[in-house]
């Protein structure tokens, strides 16, 4: 379904515990759990795959490659079938259209947007979803997730992996140095980083060169101030981008992008920076550290614990201000699905252990993952920063909105130098001209929809 949804995830009190929860074993008490060693014991039954060949693509690198390659490790221990890592462009539905019109497309694929799930159900490259795997789907995921996975009540995706993406975390030794406190509101956000640039660090890092982080950014503003019925009518097309709303909201974040002194490196830095970049750059070097905020989703964990920076002292986080006077805190979430290319044996078998908690539980254990199955137990999770986010996401149920750019045709929202990316790209570095990238913004979103 391509409706967005919000997920209301973390009140104040879960906040404060998130923030003052600490990296490692965090207080939750307990040993981290053994990849593929579910406590009590397993009850999912998966056949016998030995001499079977299974090729899985996705677009993860570094240390998402690494964490999803042990959870296809204890897949290949369960089954015997021997399971290779193919490393996919970005867009994803582009290098899977070269691969099936070469006639070697992988048996499973990791989607990252609900629109390339469409646009792959349409070009009739996917197959459904088969009784062992909706069984499992149905089970341990909420009406929701499973409606995300399906084109006209078909199911086709499994969400192995969830995001929240609305959080800013922060470098705690440039916000004390600075006397900065957390900010609730975007007033407060802008106040906040004055004060740190006047304390001789840069206020924000951003990751420009990544055109996502960029729609981020805006879906975030844009939900809080226009509201999710509007957020809903504009990821369906059915508002279109030269509407006022869209111009409140690109005027709002012109607000931090046009401002001289506010991102690391200024314009032109940012939008050679990449994301990992953006969130290394935070926490390198204490508060003397390139920047004292990053926005985004939980998956910066993972980078954070690069620089070895620890979650709950080096590094705390806040949920994405509050913009306008009537406007709340907004989280939006996004996902990566996985779907068979090939209706084989071995595909169906995957995808049913990737909608197991036995598959989630083990890249829960590593850290910077987050699981929209409601079966995983939150003690899987390495600190209590992670469960807390973990706990209040399945708490959700329903009630949330998807990333927007996912739901969009992916020429439009998800592919790098185009569309949406490259609009906000040419935004970020001149924020002053709303018009003019708007119009740019409905003619692309037009033509991607109209395709």
């Amino acid at each position: 379904m391509r409706n967005g949804r919000t997920l209301r995830l973390i009140g104040l009190a879960a906040l404060a515990a998130l923030t003052a929860a600490a990296c490692g074993d965090g207080g939750g008490g307990g040993t981290k759990p053994g990849a593929g060693t579910p406590s009590g014991g397993s009850a999912l039954s998966l056949p016998s795959l030995k001499g079977e060949k299974i090729e899985v693509a996705a677009v993860w690198t570094g240390p998402e490659q690494e964490n999803f390659t042990k959870v296809l490790k204890e897949f290949e221990k369960r089954t015997g079938a021997t399971v290779t890592f193919v490393p996919a462009q970005d867009p994803i539905v582009n290098f899977l259209g070269t691969k099936i019109a070469g006639g070697s497309p992988p048996d499973v694929a990791m989607l990252p947007q609900v629109g390339a799930i469409h646009q792959a159900v349409a070009q009739k490259w996917v197959k459904p979803l088969g009784p062992e795997a909706k069984a499992q789907l149905a089970k341990n995921y909420s009406k929701g997730w499973q409606d995300l996975g399906a084109v006209d009540g078909t199911p086709y995706g499994v969400y192995f992996k969830a995001a929240n993406k609305s959080l800013i975390w922060y470098n705690t030794a440039a916000f004390d140095n600075a006397g900065a406190s957390e900010p609730k509101t975007w007033k407060e956000f802008l106040a906040t980083a004055e004060t740190i640039s006047n304390s001789g660090v840069t206020p924000v890092s951003v990751g420009g060169a990544d055109g996502w982080t960029l729609t981020d950014w805006f879906e975030n503003v844009y939900l809080s101030q226009a509201g999710p019925e509007k957020y809903d009518r504009l990821a369906r097309h059915e508002l279109k981008w030269t509407d006022p709303s869209v111009t409140q909201a690109l005027t709002t974040l012109g607000e931090l992008f046009g401002k001289p002194g506010l991102l690391a490196g200024g314009t032109n830095g940012a939008l050679q920076t990449e994301f990992p970049v953006s969130v290394t750059q935070t926490f390198t070097g204490g508060d003397r550290a390139k920047a004292a905020m990053v926005f985004e989703g939980d998956f910066s964990a993972i980078n954070i614990a690069e620089t070895g920076a620890k979650i709950g002292t080096d590094a705390k986080v806040f949920p994405f201000p509050a913009v306008g006077d009537a406007g709340t805190a907004p989280v939006v979430t996004g996902g990566d699905a996985a779907v068979a290319l090939k209706d084989s044996k071995g595909a169906q078998a995957l995808l049913t252990f990737l909608a197991s908690p036995d598959a989630a539980r083990i890249w829960a254990a590593e850290g910077g993952f987050l699981s929209p199955n409601k079966a995983l137990d939150p003690a899987a999770y390495p600190n209590d920063v992670q469960r807390e986010i973990a706990t209040s996401l399945i708490g959700a149920g329903d009630d949330f909105r998807f990333d927007m750019s996912d739901q969009m045709p992916q020429s439009f929202g998800g592919t790098p130098g185009k569309g949406e990316w490259k609009a906000l790209q040419d935004f970020l570095k001149n924020p002053k001209d709303v018009r003019a990238i708007q119009l740019r913004l409905e003619a692309d979103a037009a033509k991607a929809y109209k395709d």
